[in-house]
């Protein structure tokens, strides 16, 4: 039986509008779990981030420095109060001026004389990928530091749970800290931020993008 090409272009752009429909709804829905996936996490972490001055070198390597030290001192202070994500918090409201002066002190050895201006704010993230955890884009609570004008590329990672590197070489991230994650997400949720993920939230849909 022959059909006629005009008949033959309709089930054509049938066919294609089918599929163009399809593939709209799979991105607005995996679009979708992305932000819930977004929302739960900002509800259960606190993120550490450090803007340098600028992106010279010199300023990205004090920016290192300042970390380096301001971890170290979260290290030796926070102590077993500190186990839940509100008490981590509470603590870092209760020594902003301590993490400002231990940011400060290192800014002053290095020969610079910068301002340097510790928060605890809410602050917006692109897409951010930390050892083998990626962090969806949007709005988390941030314990944050800025030195001078904070105009240069950032450091980060997260104090609760921690999920800072323990290896920095190898950007190995505590397994203590990733256990304390999947245990306020859902499996679902889980397996998309982390590099085993059957998910993904980087996947095909919005490409590989790495912030340092």
């Amino acid at each position: 039986m022959n059909i006629p090409g005009k008949y033959i272009r309709i089930i054509l752009a049938v066919l294609a509008g089918l599929l163009l429909t399809g593939g709209v709804v799979r991105v607005r829905a995996v679009e979708t779990k992305v932000q819930e996936t977004q929302e739960h996490m900002a509800d259960e972490v606190l993120r550490f981030h450090v803007l340098a001055n600028s992106d010279t070198k010199e300023d990205q390597n004090l920016k290192m420095k300042v970390k380096d030290q301001v971890i170290g001192y979260l290290e030796e202070t926070m102590g077993p109060e500190t186990e839940s994500l509100d008490e981590t918090k509470e603590f870092v409201k209760a020594h902003i001026p301590e993490i400002e002066k231990e940011a400060k002190k290192i800014v002053e050895q290095e020969g610079y004389s910068y301002p340097v201006k510790v928060r605890l704010e809410k602050t917006d993230f692109p897409e951010k990928t930390y050892g083998d955890v990626t962090f969806p884009a949007g709005t988390y609570e941030a314990l944050r530091i800025e030195i001078g004008n904070g105009d240069g590329k950032n450091w980060w990672c997260v104090l609760y749970p921690n999920l800072c590197f323990i290896d920095t070489v190898h950007a190995v991230v505590p397994e203590k800290g990733k256990e304390k994650l999947q245990n306020v997400l859902t499996d679902d949720e889980y397996d998309m931020v982390t590099a085993t993920s059957r998910f993904r939230i980087r996947w095909f849909f919005f490409g590989d993008r790495k912030d340092e």
